[in-house]
């Protein structure tokens, strides 16, 4: 068995693994940085790739099956995730597959129609979870809520939502997507949302795991991009959230902003509303305050900071996002906005 590693730079090499992955109505994903094929008579016959911790792309000839491939690549490519620090990895793959990585030690995470995530190493979904119950310790008859927020940066809307979501329940949970691809890093996301949430007592603010909104769960709430996997992608992020943290955590309840401006975050309400009805949770929708008839948005607020319009700015977030904004690290953002095409 002649087991290869893809040259990425080659475009030759890489639209022979498109054409391969085409036979099984996938496409090959621009963020994968290694990708491993296996060839017979100089064609390829089975691939599979991975981007960072995440083993996408994965197609085996019918020619194949039951040689061993499977194990071959997975094994080959965790191998590399280990000699890059790496010791949780997650797949994306068909559900007809799944049976074939859990012969191989994965565990199954959650799965829609076309899609299935499976993950294997240190860390689980469970252990995560159970890490969170530690910090909740909410007794079993109260009443909780969720809210799962990006706050790039913090601002006055992020605080209304979550003020009036904690006037609703005994108990809120807010989760602060981890995935650090938006303009502010997540060290700081974090610490402005405890610090403009300082003043509810029942509102407690952890980080959301990879589990919630990331590159495994979600990558095109990240790109902004809307293709065919979009809708798969936003069943399974809705679905892993209900099952998993709703269900294990008591929470009955996931409150969302009102969406003016992105289509992505409105089909994705709308794709949450659905799938929370099938777990008898609810999803309530709170109008965006506003503030001269905008509502107030985290874009917005990069838009003006690219403006320099601290008059603006300081009309629309918290005092504790204002100062860190004109602090050292803040001002050394806001110049890498300044200079950036777009607005993440």
């Amino acid at each position: 068995m002649n087991i290869e590693t893809l040259n990425l730079n080659s475009n030759y090499q890489k639209n022979e693994l498109k054409t391969f992955l085409k036979k099984f109505e996938l496409n090959f994903d621009e963020t994968i940085d290694y990708s491993l094929v296996i060839r017979k008579d100089e064609e390829i016959v089975a691939t599979a790739s991975k981007s960072k911790n995440i083993i996408k792309c994965f197609a085996i000839d019918d020619s194949m099956r039951g040689e061993g491939v499977t194990n071959t690549l997975v094994t080959t490519l965790l191998n590399k995730s280990f000699d890059q620090g790496i010791f949780h990895s997650f797949v994306f793959t068909k559900p007809s597959n799944e049976s074939i990585f859990k012969g191989v030690g994965f565990k199954s995470i959650s799965k829609t129609d076309k899609v299935a995530l499976l993950e294997i190493g240190l860390n689980s979904i469970d252990k995560t979870i159970e890490n969170m119950k530690n910090n909740l310790k909410w007794s079993l008859d109260s009443n909780n809520g969720l809210l799962i927020m990006n706050c790039n940066p913090f601002t006055l809307g992020h605080q209304y939502l979550i003020e009036k979501a904690s006037e609703k329940m005994d108990n809120i949970l807010v989760l602060v997507v981890e995935e650090d691809r938006s303009s502010f890093p997540f060290v700081d996301r974090i610490e402005l949302v405890k610090k403009g949430t300082i003043h509810l007592k029942n509102v407690t603010v952890l980080p959301s795991s990879e589990y919630v909104i990331s590159s495994a769960t979600f990558p095109n709430y990240f790109l902004r991009k809307e293709d065919d996997s979009l809708t798969e992608f936003m069943k399974l992020d809705t679905k892993i959230t209900a099952e998993h943290f709703c269900k294990k955590l008591n929470i009955s309840t996931r409150f969302v902003g009102e969406e003016p401006y992105c289509e992505v975050t409105n089909k994705y309400n709308e794709t949450m509303i659905e799938t929370f009805k099938e777990f008898g949770l609810n999803v309530e929708i709170i109008p965006r305050k506003e503030s001269d008839n905008i509502a107030i948005s985290a874009s917005y607020v990069r838009q003006l900071l690219k403006e320099d319009n601290w008059n603006e700015i300081s009309k629309i977030v918290p005092a504790t996002t204002l100062e860190f904004l004109q602090s050292t690290k803040g001002k050394e953002i806001t110049d890498r906005i300044k200079h950036s095409s777009s607005v993440h």
